[in-house]
């Protein structure tokens, strides 16, 4: 059996996976402490439920990243010849499959407390002698989830494109926007603050949206990528052009007559084939030799390709 080689990020990659890590560890060790305060403060706001519970669940794709990053390059064997690449498309699924199954029960519940006409009321604590609305603590721990966040996300947006790495880049994209979340959820308590008691559900309700659609915007991506759609850049939806360059690059051999290639993405990186008409040569086996080691220098990303000779296409 012919196994794949084991897979080695460029060290300048080397380095940026370092530093995604790192900033993983201290999301997840932030997070905890945003559930901790927001736990204590949310009283039976459904705004903050509905934020705490967000909050909590953010914490799932910096943890499935972290697992996959321990996983995805291990050397391939004869269980799986292609190696591990994968875990990143299957840490990917799992954490959209997640957010969406939490979007849909936020709504639901948030949907019944708003039919339900629940008034939601917000006390006060006393606090060195002085008697202070809960409502401020809320809007205090509002801000606090929210603004480090965003400062994480902006991080670690230019790494994850430079890693070509889905997940790290969906944690990334919903931090930066953490800030609506918080927003809503601020705007729901203090219109329950002025005596709108439906305002704190409506909020709910918006966050719960707003989970939705990143969950079924995520979960479609994921199942795509797993149905090895047609490579695209992170972030986007237009596709990767370094499968175009490498197509003309293939053109471009002097024993090549005309080529066409199809690759699919594997985690961060790119299988595929590059089928050839050549002209006549009575050495075909060592061009196809070169030409395999000149794609897999290509670019990082191409980390096992094949080389078919053919007829016609």
């Amino acid at each position: 059996m012919i196994l794949t080689k084991r897979y080695e990020l460029p060290p300048r990659l080397q380095e940026a996976l370092k530093k995604a890590k790192k900033l993983e560890w201290i999301t997840i060790a932030y997070l905890i402490t945003v559930v901790v305060v927001m736990y204590l403060v949310m009283g039976s706001s459904q705004a903050m439920k509905t934020a705490w519970l967000e909050d909590a669940l953010g914490m799932l794709p910096g943890i499935a990243f972290l697992i996959a990053s321990g996983i995805y390059d291990r050397p391939p064997s004869q269980k799986f010849p292609y190696g591990y690449h994968r875990v990143y498309s299957i840490a990917y699924l799992t954490g959209a499959v997640a957010l969406f199954a939490m979007g849909i029960f936020l709504i639901i519940d948030s949907s019944i407390s708003l039919i339900q006409a629940e008034h939601p009321t917000i006390g006060s604590i006393s606090m060195a002698g002085h008697t202070i609305w809960l409502g401020w603590l809320m809007l205090v721990a509002l801000l606090y989830s929210a603004l480090p966040a965003m400062i994480l996300g902006y991080k670690k947006l230019p790494l994850a494109k430079k890693l070509h790495n889905k997940i790290l880049f969906t944690d990334a994209d919903t931090q930066k926007a953490d800030y609506m979340t918080a927003f809503a959820a601020m705007l729901g308590i203090l219109g329950v603050g002025a005596g709108l008691w439906w305002a704190d559900s409506v909020a709910a309700i918006f966050i719960s949206f707003s989970v939705i659609k990143d969950g079924f915007k995520n979960l479609k991506n994921a199942t795509m990528s797993l149905m090895d759609e047609y490579p695209k850049k992170v972030g986007t939806k237009d596709f990767d052009e370094l499968v175009e360059h490498m197509e003309k690059e293939v053109k471009s051999w002097q024993w090549v007559r005309d080529a066409q290639v199809r690759f699919r993405e594997s985690g961060q990186v790119y299988f595929g084939e590059v089928y050839v008409i050549a002209h006549e040569t009575l050495d075909i086996e060592s061009h196809i030799q070169e030409g395999m080691v000149r794609l897999k220098e290509f670019h990082w990303k191409i980390h096992d390709v094949t080389i078919c000779p053919v007829a016609k296409f």
